[in-house]
C-alpha cells in the first residue's frame, strides 16, 4: 500500500461575512503540521475552499496520494459529485469563489486526491483542532484583505 499524506482542513467565519481565518493539519508518517490564516472579511465557504488549498500548496512531493479530510460539504460535494469541472466549463458564471476554485484545480491537478467528508463537532480530533486554528485566526488584530472577496464584492 502506498504511503498517503493525510491533510485536514476547516475554515470559519465570523458573521457571514466577517472576520474568518482556516486551519490546516497536515500529517505523514508521525510528522504533522499546523497551517492557519486570518482575514477582516470573508465568508465561511471560502475559508473551507482556501484551507484546502493552503494544504495543498504546503506539500513538497507530488508523487504520493493525498487523503482530505474536511466537514465543508461545499468543497466535498463540488469535486466529489464533479460539479467544479461543469462550473470550469462554464467558466464559473454565476458561481461564487472562482477566484479559490480556478486555483484549487490547478493544484488538484498535480496529486492524487481522495476527499472524505466529517462530520463538523463530532469529536474527530484533527477536524476540532483545525476549527480552533480557523476561529483563533479569525480573532487576530490587524488582519488582512481577503482581496478575493473584497475586490469582487
Amino acid at each position: 500500500m502506498k504511503e498517503t499524506i493525510t491533510i485536514y482542513t476547516d475554515g470559519a467565519a465570523r458573521g457571514n461575512p466577517g472576520p474568518g481565518g482556516y486551519g490546516v493539519v497536515l500529517i505523514y508518517k508521525g510528522h504533522r503540521k499546523e497551517l492557519s490564516a486570518g482575514f477582516r472579511k470573508t465568508t465561511n465557504n471560502r475559508m473551507e475552499l482556501l484551507a484546502v488549498i493552503a494544504g495543498l500548496e504546503a506539500l513538497k512531493r507530488k508523487d504520493m496520494p493525498v487523503d482530505i479530510y474536511s466537514d465543508s460539504r461545499y468543497v466535498v460535494d463540488a469535486v466529489k459529485n464533479g460539479w467544479v469541472w461543469n462550473w470550469e466549463a462554464k467558466r464559473f458564471k454565476k458561481k461564487k469563489n472562482p477566484d479559490l476554485w480556478i486555483k484549487f484545480l490547478k493544484l488538484y491537478n498535480q496529486y492524487e486526491i481522495r476527499f472524505h467528508w466529517v462530520k463538523g463537532h463530532a469529536d474527530v480530533p484533527e477536524n476540532e483542532r483545525c476549527d480552533q486554528l480557523a476561529v483563533q485566526a479569525s480573532m487576530k488584530e490587524n488582519l488582512p484583505a481577503d482581496k478575493g472577496y473584497e475586490e469582487i464584492i
